[in-house]
């Protein structure tokens, strides 16, 4: 069924929105996947915060156009799936990737990335970024070494007077 003018400007608005608050996009075709399949996949995609919409080229041209991924609208050809990462950069390689290994069907044919054109190849790199909160432990876990490390410094000083002392009192109990 056709789209009004009314329905294509707010699909356009829609799209439009989400991708200029998003941090990375990735486009696959999905041609003879079933419905279950594509279902599926949207599950997954809503559990981790991936906006995920088929949208006609031309009004996905017209959403990207003012946002990061208007590069993307020279490559968009064909029937494709639009993914949006809206928390993290990774997070729609993630998905994508994790589904297209179960399926042949779906290609994943671009992403991008601050304004830049990723080849599918490289979802890979997209894909192994961390999460907010794993950068977020890895941060605090560099912030966290030095305190550490001075605080076992400083517990040495004490416990190797221990260790002498011990020592010096099994030595006399063993010459007594």
């Amino acid at each position: 069924m056709a789209l009004t003018l009314e329905e294509k400007k707010a699909v356009v608005a829609e799209v439009s929105e989400v991708a200029k608050g998003a941090y990375s996009a990735v486009a696959a075709e999905y041609c003879g996947m079933t419905v279950e399949q594509l279902t599926n996949l949207r599950v997954k995609a809503r559990e981790d915060n991936v906006y995920l919409r088929v949208v006609k080229n031309t009004l996905a041209k017209r959403a990207l156009e003012g946002t990061d991924f208007a590069c993307m609208s020279d490559r968009l050809t064909g029937p494709l799936i639009l993914a949006f990462s809206q928390q993290d950069p990774g997070a729609a390689a993630r998905v994508t990737k994790e589904f297209a290994k179960g399926n042949s069907k779906f290609q994943v044919t671009m992403l991008s990335v601050g304004g830049e054109v990723l080849e599918p190849t490289e979802i890979d790199k997209l894909a192994k970024l961390p999460t907010r909160d794993q950068a977020i432990g890895m941060l605090m876990a560099v912030m966290l070494a030095p305190t550490e490390k001075f605080v076992r410094t400083l517990n040495e000083v004490p416990g190797k007077l221990v260790r002498t002392i011990a020592a010096i009192r099994d030595q006399k109990q063993q010459a007594a």
